[in-house]
């Protein structure tokens, strides 16, 4: 039994798709579908209904499918760890992110990652939020980064950085000129927020309420680049993350004014599979996101020589932390 049958089986539960599957492998659908067929009649047993669609695992698809991804998962990190003995990191790592994250600060990240690491390979997608974490469960990328990160039974989550909130407006809105914005000021205004079903929408309103604000939402959107092209026509204002229109205060198209009676956060995270066994790429990855933020998260600092590097600590303290989920 080879291991690229158990890792083509892994993929096509992972992504729920032999065709997927097929396409991570370099291989054909059917190529796929045959590679599956071959280890259960080794097994005697279905590991897949394939009547049902979308297809779903048996109970003894189930049991084979977690024990084969801690197979998989275990070989790639020995085979990357091998490969890099010599210190080149050379292999790859697969990140989902947010809308709003990536655009404001993937594509520095990434070039800084391969810079440092050329034979390093870096998969990058963007999302909900809602189908990075569905990701990062199903073991179809390595890391997910999300805004108010949450932990759970399948999910691990780490503390990356907090994004302060800042008033938007267009240049031409009567409050671009003030040098700072009282939340009583947005009362009755026009405002664009998020959609009611993402936590930034619930934080936002919460922060509204406490100071007795009620304003008019006249545009509500799922992601930041939709609420600021409306800005940007003056339909209304808002509240954002600051990094996230760093980009149009810089070409004149927004203005941006601190809350002076208020302090509002949005705070990032990485997320992993609970368990999952990462490699030295992936860990490296981390190491750079987590070391470009001078606060590096309470979390990391107590275990840290004050000797010690804020890059390097980054890397050795997470991979502290993995031993101990791991056992």
């Amino acid at each position: 039994m080879h291991l690229k049958s158990l890792k083509i089986f892994c993929d096509v539960v992972g992504r729920r798709s032999f065709s997927r599957a097929a396409d991570e492998n370099g291989i054909s659908q059917s190529g796929a579908s045959q590679m599956v067929l071959h280890l259960e009649e080794d097994l005697g047993v279905k590991l897949i209904d394939r009547s049902k669609r979308p297809f779903v695992l048996t109970p003894e698809g189930q049991v084979y499918y977690d024990g084969c991804r801690r197979l998989v998962q275990k070989f790639n990190a020995l085979e990357e760890e091998v490969k890099t003995l010599h210190e080149e990191v050379a292999g790859r790592v697969s990140v989902a992110s947010i809308y709003s994250v990536g655009l404001s600060h993937m594509s520095r990240f990434v070039q800084d990652f391969m810079r440092q690491h050329p034979k390093a390979n870096v998969r990058l997608q963007y999302q909900h939020p809602d189908r990075v974490y569905e990701l990062v469960r199903n073991d179809g990328v390595d890391l997910g980064l999300v805004s108010y990160p949450r932990d759970s039974r399948t999910v691990r989550a780490i503390p990356w950085r907090d994004e302060p909130m800042v008033f938007v407006c267009a240049p031409e809105h009567p409050l671009a000129d003030h040098s700072a914005i009282a939340l009583q000021q947005l009362d009755g205004e026009a405002f664009i927020g998020f959609d009611d079903n993402l936590r930034i929408r619930l934080e936002v309103d919460k922060a509204l309420a406490s100071h007795g604000v009620s304003v008019r939402h006249v545009m509500d959107f799922d992601n930041t680049e939709t609420i600021k092209r409306a800005i940007e026509i003056n339909a209304g204002v808002s509240l954002l993350p600051e990094p996230t229109v760093a980009r149009e205060v810089a070409a004149g198209t927004l203005v941006t004014r601190p809350l002076g009676d208020t302090k509002l956060v949005r705070p990032l995270g990485i997320i992993c599979r609970r368990g999952a066994e990462l490699g030295k790429t992936a860990k490296r990855f981390i190491q750079l996101l987590r070391s470009d933020h001078a606060a590096l998260g309470n979390d990391f600092e107590n275990e840290t020589p004050r000797t010690t590097s804020p890059a390097v600590a980054a890397a050795e303290s997470f991979e502290q932390q993995e031993e101990t989920v791991d056992r």
